[in-house]
């Protein structure tokens, strides 16, 4: 019996010690902060906001029905792995220093990160450059050659757009590091709170709720609008508003889809701020097993059709592995159904130029090669 009660003891001390390594853990820096103070009282107010937590437009459970998480743990542990590339993944790295500063540009880093140059504003969308997307760094890592920018290859950025807090889109090592670039940052209510954890001063943070609307500079206008997702650092969810953004510029009407599952919110942005020249959705790290927080191959063309947006940039993939399919069957299945479209899928590489004023610019298919 005393030796069955030491076993006891010490598998009690390791629980306990585990537990406060979590704690401590989930504590760290890396991981934000939870809206509190004025920034929670102001949270409370959104009609978005109900019985402790930001909720989506349509009904979106996070499993399909009929899918529980031990069905969805299983299949990650024992069900084949997706394709990842084994060679370097090709890739064009253009000097986003050195542009014409009078050229529409747009330089798509990988996943849901890219630099845009509109009217001579210099923007960033969910920059993800530490070469992972997770609080830990040995997990969820980039792909060959897909890291190819890094916080120094940023030039000083006028509007900085985060889509929501997910760790594939607002990266603790990555923002902390572009603070002093950063003029402002528009972003969903709540964000703030991560923010300025990491140091950012909270008079260039603007934080809204969905249909709000910002005058950033004279002709330029955002409108954050809804997606259909959740948002969490840690166990907690849907304390902080994940969210799109429409910016309006002098010359160019853009949409900025964020992480997004199909729904009705994309004909309602369409109908108030439509037509755009331009729809960046997310088509990447999708499963039948979660179709209501991430859209499927073809919804994108939906989307787009309810946007009334003239051409589609795929995002969302190419980078990093975060669902079961192949790392290239998002841009495989996307330009294949586009045959049955009249839309422009833009697919340029990591790093490549895409001029926003020439619709007649081409792309290759690059991912089609021996990876």
């Amino acid at each position: 019996m005393a030796i069955v009660k030491k076993i006891m003891i010490g598998l009690i001390i390791i629980v306990v010690l585990i537990s406060l390594g979590t704690v401590a853990f989930l504590n760290t820096e890396r991981f934000g902060k939870h809206p509190a103070d004025e920034r929670l009282s102001r949270i409370r107010q959104s009609p978005n906001y109900v019985a402790g937590s930001f909720q989506n437009l349509n009904d979106t459970p996070m499993l399909t029905e009929g899918v529980g998480y031990s069905k969805v743990m299983y299949e990650f542990l024992f069900s084949a792995k997706p394709k990842e590339p084994t060679l370097k993944v090709p890739s064009v790295k253009t000097n986003l220093k050195t542009l014409d500063p009078t050229e529409n540009v747009l330089i798509w880093m990988g996943h849901s990160t890219y630099f845009m140059q509109l009217d001579g504003k210099k923007i960033l969308v969910d920059p993800v450059l530490s070469g992972n997307a997770s609080p830990l760094s040995f997990t969820t890592k980039a792909y060959k050659g897909t890291d190819i920018y890094n916080t120094d290859d940023i030039p000083e950025i006028d509007y900085l757009f985060l889509s929501h807090d997910h760790w594939d889109h607002m990266d603790y090592n990555t923002l902390k590091q572009l603070d002093p670039k950063t003029k402002k940052v528009i972003t969903g209510l709540g964000n703030g709170a991560h923010l300025e954890r990491w140091g950012y001063n909270p008079t260039k943070i603007i934080e809204g709720d969905w249909y709000d609307t910002i005058h950033l500079d004279q002709g330029f206008v955002a409108h954050i609008t809804p997606t259909r997702h959740f948002s969490g650092r840690g166990f907690k969810r849907a304390q902080t508003l994940w969210a799109s953004f429409v910016l309006k510029t002098p010359s160019t009407s853009i949409y900025i889809g964020g992480d997004s599952g199909y729904g009705t919110h994309f004909k309602v942005i369409g109908e108030k701020h439509g037509p755009f020249d331009l729809a960046i959705l997310e088509n990447g790290q999708y499963d039948e097993k979660w179709k209501y927080i991430h859209m499927l191959p073809g919804e994108q063309f939906k989307a787009a059709n309810d946007l009334k947006a003239q051409s589609i940039l795929p995002v969302h993939s190419g980078k990093f592995t975060l669902a079961n399919h192949d790392w290239d069957e998002p841009l495989k299945k996307i330009t294949a159904e586009n045959i049955q479209s009249e839309k422009k899928v833009i697919t340029p590489m990591i790093g490549e130029q895409v001029n926003l004023n020439d619709s007649l610019q081409q792309f290759t298919h690059w991912w089609e090669s021996k990876n």
